[in-house]
């Protein structure tokens, strides 16, 4: 993690059809958070990681409904995984 980016770990997955899944990453304490959309095709060609390095301009805030439960599932993450394990 260099000082221009900010570690977020992967805390939710959507599969809104069979060719698109939303990947939402989030901060530790649950307070910020970036979503990626990809093809079910990209899928097949990159894994998704436990986490990943943003920059902080890209970070949104989260829900506050959600923000407790993005800070207990980053926690777990990062507990159970290294940032580039394929999850």
């Amino acid at each position: 993690m260099s000082e221009e980016t900010v570690q977020c770990w992967l805390v939710e997955r959507d599969f809104y059809d069979e060719d698109l899944v939303t990947l939402v990453y989030a901060t530790r304490d649950g307070s910020r958070h970036v979503t990626q959309q990809r093809s079910t095709a990209l899928l097949m060609k990159e894994a998704v990681t436990a986490a990943i390095e943003v920059e902080p301009d890209r970070l949104a805030p989260v829900d506050p409904d959600d923000r407790d439960r993005y800070a207990r599932e980053a926690d777990r993450m990062a507990e159970n995984h290294r940032p580039d394990d394929a999850v």
